[in-house]
């Protein structure tokens, strides 16, 4: 391991600056899903039982630089104190063991990682501790610069995160398996270029299948494909021929003529869609391939739905597929993870996020980890150990 954990440091008597991510989806000032909050328990407890104090940072919403009450995080303290078990104060100047600091975004210094309000917040501990990996892909003062100026480690959500995206991405057991939907190819060219180079099957759904499918010069009616993306499809391809990499695309298809929930549909081989159908998910048979396929692998990472999940009955070829990756892993076959995007709430509607090995609460962190690209928050961890060392 080339980073420093919370294990490697002798926590007695110390402050600890945390940094979270408590960017938490909020609908008439309450939250609407505790799932970040939630898991930074374990931290919270471990840092309770040891420090002297915990100084949490963390960003929420856009206030781009400026004080802007409508993004305070003093609302966030009794919903923490109830979901981590323990008294929480708000600001640097509160006598509980825990406190929450002000929105981080409120000083044009964090998003502009300026060395001096770095300084000002290394100031605070004597140990800074990042468990805010949807966070890392920011080079940002509380991500990044912060670990210039103080002993610096992952937190046991951060470790957790990093061991099981590299667990499934750059050290796997194969055969492994990408499972890859959405609307668009262009917003995930990296992701599908990287792909490629890694796994052995790539399954393609939503959107974006329907403009591999143009590019082999099927029919796709009505159906979302972006046309203007037909040669950077047979890019990757190609890409994926010479890689060893076996593209998996439907074989067949739900579509519609009004796009709707609950719109009279019918099951049709790919190739036969009309010009005033829509494709709205897979069919029976690329379902069944896609459970045949995953019987043989061992490593599943999963990004993205396979139809318009979000309107019923279309949700059907993500959760016949996710429900399979979940009963292989339940029963010890597949290691699997996923996360970005739609992907929590689509194996949420599956009704089987307890039932991946790993699932990821980071968005855009998550996507430029699958990219291939080095996040700041983790190379700056790796940086601080090595100057340790």
């Amino acid at each position: 391991m080339n980073y420093k954990t919370l294990r490697d440091f002798d926590l007695k008597g110390k402050t600890i600056l945390l940094r979270a991510d408590l960017n938490v989806p909020v609908q008439d000032g309450n939250v609407t899903d505790f799932t970040r909050i939630d898991r930074l328990k374990p931290t919270i407890d471990h840092l309770k039982n040891q420090a002297k104090k915990i100084i949490i940072l963390s960003h929420y919403g856009r206030p781009k630089g400026k004080v802007d009450p409508e993004y305070s995080l003093e609302f966030l303290t009794p919903v923490l104190e109830q979901r981590w078990e323990a008294k929480i104060g708000f600001g640097s100047g509160t006598q509980e063991q825990i406190s929450l600091l002000e929105n981080v975004r409120f000083n044009a210094g964090e998003e502009e990682n300026d060395k001096a309000y770095a300084k000002e917040l290394a100031s605070l501990g004597d140990l800074f501790v990042n468990d805010a990996f949807s966070a890392a892909h920011r080079a940002h003062a509380s991500t990044e610069g912060i670990t210039h100026y103080l002993p610096s480690c992952a937190g046991l959500l951060m470790e957790a995160e990093i061991n099981a995206l590299t667990q499934a991405l750059e050290a796997p057991t194969k055969p492994v398996m990408a499972v890859v939907g959405g609307a668009k190819v262009s917003t995930k060219l990296s992701v599908l270029n990287n792909m490629v180079q890694k796994v052995d099957y790539l399954i393609l759904g939503g959107g974006m299948a329907n403009t591999f499918l143009h590019a082999q010069g099927h029919a796709i009616g009505q159906s979302l494909c972006e046309k203007d993306m037909a040669d950077e499809a047979k890019h990757i391809m190609d890409s994926a021929q010479k890689a060893g990499c076996n593209i998996i695309l439907p074989v067949d298809q739900v579509v519609v003529r009004e796009f709707k929930e609950n719109a009279p549909h019918e099951i049709i081989s790919v190739g036969h869609i009309t010009d005033d159908q829509e494709s709205m998910d897979i069919g029976p048979a690329s379902i069944q391939e896609i459970e045949k396929l995953l019987e043989g692998c061992k490593t599943v990472l999963w990004n993205g739905p396979m139809g318009v999940f979000e309107m019923k009955p279309f949700d059907n070829g993500t959760n016949k597929v996710a429900q399979k990756v979940a009963e292989l892993t339940k029963s010890k076959k597949l290691m699997s993870v996923a996360g970005g995007g739609d992907t929590v709430s689509a194996l949420d509607n599956a009704g089987v996020v307890d039932d991946f090995s790993y699932i990821s609460t980071a968005g855009g962190a998550f996507l430029e980890w699958i990219e291939g690209k080095e996040l700041p928050g983790v190379s700056a961890l790796k940086q601080a150990a090595s100057k340790a060392a």
